[in-house]
Formats: C-alpha cells, sequence, structure tokens
C-alpha cells in the first residue's frame, strides 16, 4: 500500500515537472526570445505596397528596426519561465516595425485621405497669406501715392499755353462745377489745379453766367486770372429795345445805326486782332432767311413767318431786346435758334399766350403791335399808346404810324415825307388797314406788357410834341392837329430830306 502511494506521488512530481518547468537548456537555447510582457504593441495602419511611407506631424516616428538584446544576467532571471514561442505580429517591435518582405506597414485609405486633406490645408493657407501680403502691399502703396499725391498737389499743366477754349459757366453754378467744366474742355490738367486757384480768388464770387474765351493747356492759376481778362466773355449781346433786324442810316447824320444782325456777329468774336475768328453780318442775314423750324421758331408763331413777304425780315421782332448769351462757336444758324428760343420763353414768361382776352389779338399779332409801341412811346406812355392801337384796330381806322413808314426805308429819320408815306408796302400803316405784316423792332418786356394789357381810355390820337418825348393823347380829330402844330412848332417834325 506504502509503495503504491509513493508511485503514484512519483508519477504526480514528474508530469506535474513537464508541465510547468523548463530546463536550462531549453532557456539557452532561446537566446533570441525577448519577453514581451514589458513592451506595448503600437498598432499601425496598413497601406497600399506602392504607397511610398510618408510621415506627417501627427505619425510617430518609426520604431527602431531591431530592439536591444536582454543581457545574459537577465536571461538567467527568467529560467524556469520560458514564455511558448509566438510569431511576430505585423509591424511589431518584434518585426523591427516593418510588414511583409521587409517593408513599412501599411495605411489605411482613411489615413490616406486625412493626409491629403492636410496638405490641401496647408496649401490653402499658403494662397490665402499670399493674397493678403498681396492685399497689404497694394494698399500701403495707394496710401503711399495718396500721401505723395497731397504734398505735391493736383496735377497742373507746365508748358505753354495752347488754343483758346469756349466753356460755358451756367447760373448756379460753383467753383467745383466750373473746375470740372474746365477739366473736361482741356484747359486745365485736371479740377483740383483750377479749384485750389479759384478758392484763392476772391473775384469768383462775382462771375457771370455765360460764355467765356480761354487757353487750352492752362495752369489753373493761369485759367482762373484767364476768366477776368477784358476779352474773355464772348457771345455776350446787348440788344438796344427798338433796334431792328438790319443796318439803317440817320438821314440827318448819315451815321450807321447798327442793327440786330452786326450786334451778334460783334459778339461772336473770338480772339483778338487778325487770329479773331467771328460770324459775319452777312452770314447771320443768310441764315436768318432759311427754315424757320430750323430757327428756333415758336409754335404762335410758325404760321405768319413762313408767309412773310421778305424772308430776310422773317425774324424781326422773334428777338427780344436785353442781354443775351449764346456760343459763338455754333453755327450761324444755331446761333440764331438759341437766340429765337430764349426771346419765345421770355414773351411767353410774360403772359404773351393769354394776352388775347384784354386785347382780343392772337400772340403774334400782340408781338406786332407791342413792337410799334416800342418805337412811338416812351415806358411811361406806353400803355396808353396800346390802348390807341386797340381803340383804331377796333374801329377799322388806319393806324398812320412813321415808324411804320420808315421801316422799309434806307435812311430813316422821326418825320417822314408825304412821298414816303404814299408808298404801298407790307409795313406802311398810312396806306393800308390794320397791323404791319411782321414786326418793325425788337420790343422791350415794358412794350409787351403795355400791349398785353392796355390802359383804359378812349384815346384815337397822339403825337410828341417836342424833343424832350412830350406826348399828348385824344380822341377828338381836331384837337390832334392842334397837337400836331405844337409839334411843328418845336421843331421835332422837321425833316433832313
Amino acid at each position: 500500500m506504502t509503495d503504491r502511494w509513493t508511485r503514484a506521488e512519483e508519477r504526480y512530481r514528474q508530469n506535474a515537472e513537464r508541465r510547468y518547468r523548463r530546463d536550462d537548456l531549453e532557456w539557452s537555447e532561446a537566446d533570441d526570445y525577448e519577453d514581451d510582457t514589458t513592451v506595448i504593441p503600437r498598432y499601425e495602419d496598413e497601406r497600399y505596397d506602392d504607397e511610398p511611407y510618408e510621415g506627417d506631424e501627427y505619425d510617430e516616428p518609426p520604431l527602431d528596426p531591431e530592439p536591444p538584446r536582454r543581457s545574459a544576467p537577465q536571461r538567467a532571471d527568467r529560467v524556469g519561465r520560458r514564455a511558448p514561442e509566438r510569431p511576430a505580429r505585423v509591424g511589431s517591435r518584434a518585426s523591427g516595425g516593418k510588414g511583409r518582405g521587409g517593408q513599412r506597414p501599411k495605411r489605411s485609405r482613411m489615413a490616406s485621405r486625412k493626409a491629403a486633406e492636410r496638405k490641401r490645408r496647408r496649401r490653402n493657407l499658403f494662397v490665402i497669406a499670399g493674397v493678403f501680403a498681396i492685399l497689404f502691399v497694394g494698399a500701403v502703396g495707394f496710401a503711399g501715392w495718396k500721401f505723395v499725391g497731397k504734398l505735391s498737389g493736383p496735377a497742373d499743366f507746365s508748358g505753354p499755353q495752347g488754343p483758346l477754349v469756349i466753356i460755358q459757366i451756367k447760373s448756379g453754378d460753383t467753383a467745383t462745377n466750373i473746375a470740372q467744366t474746365m477739366a473736361d474742355k482741356g484747359v486745365v490738367q485736371s479740377s483740383g489745379a483750377f479749384y485750389e486757384a479759384a478758392v484763392r480768388n476772391t473775384n469768383m464770387s462775382s462771375i457771370q453766367p455765360g460764355y467765356y474765351a480761354v487757353p487750352s493747356h492752362s495752369k489753373g492759376a493761369e485759367a482762373v486770372t484767364a476768366l477776368f481778362a477784358k476779352d474773355a466773355r464772348v457771345g455776350n449781346v446787348v440788344i438796344s429795345e427798338g433796334r431792328q433786324l438790319h443796318d439803317s442810316t440817320d438821314v440827318n447824320t448819315g451815321a450807321r445805326k447798327d442793327g440786330i444782325y452786326r450786334k451778334i456777329a460783334d459778339a461772336s468774336c473770338v480772339g483778338t486782332g487778325t487770329a479773331a475768328k467771328c460770324v459775319t453780318y452777312e452770314q447771320l442775314d443768310q441764315a436768318g432767311a432759311g427754315d424757320p423750324v430750323a430757327l428756333g421758331v415758336p409754335a404762335w408763331a410758325l404760321d405768319r413767318v413762313k408767309t412773310a413777304p421778305d424772308r430776310s425780315r422773317q425774324l424781326e421782332g422773334l428777338i427780344a431786346g436785353g442781354t443775351m448769351d449764346f456760343d459763338p462757336a455754333a453755327s450761324p444758324q444755331d446761333i440764331l435758334k438759341q437766340l429765337v428760343t430764349a426771346s419765345a420763353r421770355s414773351y411767353e414768361a410774360s403772359g404773351l399766350q393769354q394776352s388775347g382776352a384784354a386785347n382780343g389779338l392772337s400772340p403774334y399779332d400782340t408781338l406786332i403791335a407791342a413792337s410799334l409801341v416800342e418805337r412811338e412811346a416812351l415806358p411811361q406812355d406806353m400803355s396808353k399808346v396800346a390802348r390807341v392801337i386797340v381803340n383804331r384796330l377796333a374801329a377799322k381806322q388806319k393806324l398812320e404810324f412813321d415808324s411804320t413808314v420808315n421801316y422799309s426805308l434806307a435812311q430813316t429819320e422821326v418825320a417822314t415825307t408825304d412821298a414816303d408815306r404814299a408808298k404801298q408796302t407790307p409795313w406802311n400803316t398810312y396806306a393800308m388797314v390794320g397791323l404791319p405784316a411782321t414786326p418793325i423792332s425788337a420790343p422791350s418786356l415794358d412794350a409787351m406788357r403795355a400791349m398785353e394789357n392796355p390802359a383804359p381810355g378812349p384815346w384815337l390820337y397822339f403825337v410828341t410834341v417836342d424833343k424832350q418825348g412830350t406826348t399828348l393823347f385824344t380822341e377828338d380829330y381836331k384837337e390832334h392837329l392842334r397837337n400836331i402844330e405844337k409839334a411843328r412848332q418845336s421843331g421835332i417834325l422837321d425833316s433832313g430830306r
């Protein structure tokens, strides 16, 4: 019994030794074994064999290909504790950090996309940084250019002045408006050059609307000075009330009385001496006989103007008395159109088109009658003379105005001869009943207003009895004859013929 238990115990001890112990020989044969219980395995993403390995800021550096071997004492301490041999994992330290065939481990497709995304981000950052750098440099350059511009002032011409240029200053224009006009016309190189000089010149506050001839390619200060030169204002015509389109000659003195066309021609000159450029009297006379529509004749006068007996006189009265401006660089036709259009606006503003209610006349007939008032009366008597005209027209009585006789004569005077009064013309009111065919002069606004609203009264006759302009009115013909005798005695009716 004892022996049997002894043998059983021996067998158990042998089985346990074979199962749990390693002898020294086995440990000595395992020199290459490394206790990997002290090493935490590192996970590596798989990658394709054809992709080169690329590290990035998020990847750990590769592990050493071979870990250091343990020393003999370290191995000896582990005798009896040998672990079973295991194949090294792909990418583990035991395999030297390499995959199949000694290559680095493969990374996943997701890791590749992340790496590419990081590259794109870096590239975009570089592009954005470059754009901001360019913008910054441009902004600095522009600021520097503006700063230098402020120091050096606005652009200005430095060379000799060029030919004269016509510029227009309109009513209400400021120094800024004028400066821009100067720059647009090439008078100055920049509006700033003119403006800086203009604000320092006190005369700018007195500049008048109109047309001015100033040299081109001028410095700003020179352009401002040129505006106030004696001959700078051009295209400014002053037409005295009662003046006619054409020249006439005084019987007594032989002096020429310039007509409206002559006044316009003189005002159209640009430049001085032989270099002056002007529209001529003859050119205006020819243009004035042209198409009434092209000449700006208003609708309320157009039909009567088209039937004028003398086309060279068709614009008579349609250019008003007063001061007007026109562009001297324009053609003769356009110059006349500017003046006719401006005059029509002036007449219409006075109430011409509504005057029929007071005088019973059309607008054009009112204009004709106003021209007679202008030639026959002083301002204080105009409304009475207007009433005489209205009363005589209503009575179908001849007007018998000497001014209508003189209109068609080359030589004129206050008194007229019996022969002159007997001549049949479209204007001679001694030889016909009613108004002349056209106006006989440029009426003033005073004459227009007087004809539009005649003074109430029964008068049919009037005569100026002295050289001071005293005028007597009556409705009785015998009294009128006595007043005429007074005029003869004063010498006012003496003829120079």
